[in-house]
């Protein structure tokens, strides 16, 4: 089939794309206003892509348009969509071409409010390494893995499970398109607030996702109350992980560093001894989960999850670390939700727990934009030295209750965090500028914190460069 992508620099849609093209599919896309890596990364990716959208995009003989959900495409009214309904061409979206696409494979679905990108590049990750050619969809890059979609020989398929609905005109969430086998469920906290008002609105659809899985499926789950009280919905096995000592799989002896060390402790006395590199308790929470499912379902030895675990590099934006020689380290994160954002903020202090702590934060997604959400800003910032927020973006301000700037500064500084709004990069330069030397830097956004990642390392290499890069 020829298959055109409108909105392909979306991180699932761009992810479906090499699927499909891996399949046998001719692909074509475009997509305009994308800010880095997603826009670099797609470049490179050997697609026909256009930056701008316009009929004449649409190559002849189209079999499929796959429409994007985000707010910038326009929906029904782009004039790709137009296009493609005056031609007769079927116009769906990414999940619902995916769940077609994989619907006999032996799918997992890793869903979860947190966590979801990193364990399914992780398991994906050490899969590959073993040997095993199994198919994945992931909604981030890792350099771990040459690409965020992959179609495989291997029976498996690892896809990646947003909880968010397919689009405005339907209200599924899309993991429950994906026909799942197996389900990783990493955790269960009220996000997405624009959508789902209420705690209860955001756990149905995890309930519906679980009620899909047969029989002879395995829900590897996340102690928590919250997936207690819904995993009944499952009809499968269930296998319980924690941070703590549990009946399922949890880690011991945690020696936190540069590299990270533990056991894996699993059902009948199973020990693995485990390293890894990436930062934060919450990354081992997420290393017990991933390790715990595949020993579980006999996909890897114990050995090869060791040399896989040690050996993966985690993700883009997730807890990146983008200066070489500055004495203040630059560290970008992924703030997308509050539980995202204190996850970052606890690694930060966890391996740096000397050094005061500086913040450049963008409140990007319509729930850190959401009056309904405000409370939010009361605590996630605690233990940090100061705060520069950078102002909220506009798109699709009018279908949500938006904070202000000021509204969002406030609240902050009412928290009793020293914070400062800083509206151009030039703006952040400044005042990053002033920093005394003994700082940790963390950039933290889901959107392009006014290309600060790409400019700011080279400058703190330059101002706070030194042959020794600081210790952690």
């Amino acid at each position: 089939m020829r298959i055109h992508f409108t909105g392909i620099a979306g991180a699932g849609m761009s992810a479906a794309a090499l699927m499909m093209r891996e399949a046998g599919h001719s692909i074509s896309g475009s997509d305009q206003d994308v800010f880095p890596p997603m826009s670099t990364y797609v470049e490179g990716l050997g697609f026909p892509v256009a930056w701008r959208f316009d009929s004449a995009n649409l190559p002849d003989g189209l079999d499929l348009l796959i429409l994007g959900a985000s707010a910038k495409l326009g929906g029904e009214a782009n004039v790709e969509v137009q296009e493609a309904r005056r031609r007769g061409v079927r116009v769906t979206t990414f999940p619902e071409l995916v769940g077609e696409a994989t619907a006999l494979r032996r799918n997992t679905v890793v869903a979860g409010s947190f966590g979801k990108s990193t364990c399914t590049a992780l398991m994906a990750h050490i899969l590959r390494e073993s040997g095993r050619d199994a198919g994945w969809m992931i909604g981030a890059i890792s350099p771990s893995l040459p690409d965020t979609g992959h179609w495989g020989t291997a029976p498996e398929v690892i896809l990646e499970g947003d909880e968010y609905i397919v689009g405005p005109a339907d209200p599924r969430s899309k993991f429950v398109l994906y026909h799942p086998r197996d389900v990783l469920l990493t955790s269960l906290i009220h996000d997405h607030v624009n959508v789902f008002p209420t705690f209860e609105d955001y756990a149905r659809p995890f309930a519906e996702l679980l009620r899909l899985l047969p029989a002879e499926g395995l829900l590897m789950a996340r102690e928590h109350p919250a997936i207690r009280a819904i995993a009944g919905e499952a009809a499968s096995r269930i296998v319980w992980y924690d941070t703590q000592a549990c009946d399922g799989w949890y880690p011991e002896g945690v020696v936190f560093g540069d590299v990270t060390r533990f056991t894996l402790v699993g059902p009948g006395g199973r020990r693995v001894a485990l390293a890894t590199t990436l930062l934060g308790e919450h990354n081992v929470e997420n290393i017990v989960g991933v390790g715990g499912y595949l020993l579980e379902r006999g996909l890897v030895t114990e050995a090869q999850l060791a040399r896989a675990v040690e050996s993966f590099a985690g993700i883009r934006r997730r807890l990146d670390r983008l200066t070489k020689t500055s004495a203040i380290p630059v560290i970008e994160g992924f703030g997308s939700s509050y539980e995202k954002a204190r996850s970052a903020i606890e690694a930060m202090l966890l391996h740096y727990p000397h050094r005061p702590l500086t913040v450049v934060f963008e409140p990007h997604t319509f729930s850190w934009r959401s009056r309904d959400a405000l409370a939010w800003y009361d605590t996630v910032f605690e233990g940090v030295a100061k705060v520069l927020v950078i102002p909220p973006p506009h798109h699709g301000e009018a279908s949500h209750h938006q904070s202000s700037f000021e509204e969002i500064l406030a609240r902050v500084a009412g928290a009793g965090v020293p914070v400062q709004g800083v509206e151009t990069a030039e703006a952040a330069m400044a005042a990053l500028g002033r920093l005394g030397g003994e700082e940790v830097l963390l950039l933290l956004s889901s959107g392009p914190l006014l290309g600060l990642p790409d400019s700011l390392p080279p400058v703190f290499d330059r101002l706070y460069g030194s042959p020794r890069v600081a210790a952690e």
